[in-house]
């Protein structure tokens, strides 16, 4: 089975399911493995892929996720007669079904069950970490100018919920909300993470947004958007990592 893979986190699963060397095309974006994307034919990015060009490999399975990737990319691409797998969880579960389907449709349900008994084990070793420990409220900001938030509804709000943390903007209708300052600082989280990804948060904003929200600096904490992101890939990695987020 022949692949193109239009996102990065399962482009990283589908070498982690020992299926890599079947890809025939990434996206620009599909950095993980490093060694093994590079020699890879780029097809374009998540939100601008080379369709023409995915047409030409004529891959068995497109893999592309609901969020990352456009609608209209997946009509094009499913009206040529291609075969598209979507996907999009929001929760440590979905992503174990997720992997579970994924390892089905390649033939690597063993690596596949393998992946999911060691997102068990980390889920327990969260909680076993935060035993005893109370709730801790936080926001999650993923953009400046406007900064901007997520609600509950996402991976990385159900993934962090997991270490029994609270988003402060869990119940927001919108997905990706903007915020002000003076909002942020309203709702007063214990704690203010600030992603790596898509915006690359440094030092110098935490300063900025406690000058903005007058709340400490301590208060603000950089974390890694990978880790807390890439569902089916990292998710037992984004577990094991929340330990180290949330401690005291």
């Amino acid at each position: 089975m022949k692949l193109v893979s239009l996102c990065p986190s399962i482009t990283k699963l589908v070498f982690d399911l020992g299926a890599g060397d079947r890809l025939l095309a990434v996206t620009k974006f599909c950095i993980h493995p490093a060694a093994e994307v590079a020699s890879l034919e780029k097809v374009g990015g998540t939100k601008d892929p080379k369709l023409d060009r995915i047409r030409e490999l004529k891959p068995d399975l497109i893999l592309m996720n609901r969020e990352e990737n456009r609608r209209e990319d997946w009509e094009a691409l499913t009206e040529a007669g291609l075969d598209c797998h979507i996907s999009h969880p929001c929760s440590v579960d979905a992503s174990m079904a997720f992997v579970a389907d994924l390892g089905h449709r390649l033939g690597r349900a063993a690596a596949a069950a393998a992946l999911i008994e060691e997102m068990k084990r980390a889920r327990t070793r969260l909680r076993v970490a935060r035993t005893g420990a109370g709730e801790r409220s936080f926001a999650y900001l993923i953009w400046r100018k406007p900064w901007m938030t997520i609600n509950g509804s996402t991976y990385i709000s159900s993934l962090i919920a997991e270490a029994g943390a609270r988003n402060v903007f869990g119940d927001h209708p919108t997905i990706y909300p903007a915020v002000s300052a003076e909002e942020l600082a309203s709702v007063d989280p214990d704690l203010v993470l600030l992603s790596s990804e898509p915006f690359p948060f440094k030092a110098k904003h935490i300063d900025e947004l406690a000058q903005a929200t007058g709340m400490t600096r301590e208060r603000f904490r950089l974390v890694d958007g990978e880790l807390l992101s890439w569902h089916g890939a990292l998710t037992a990695a984004g577990l094991d990592y929340l330990v180290e987020v949330f401690a005291d």
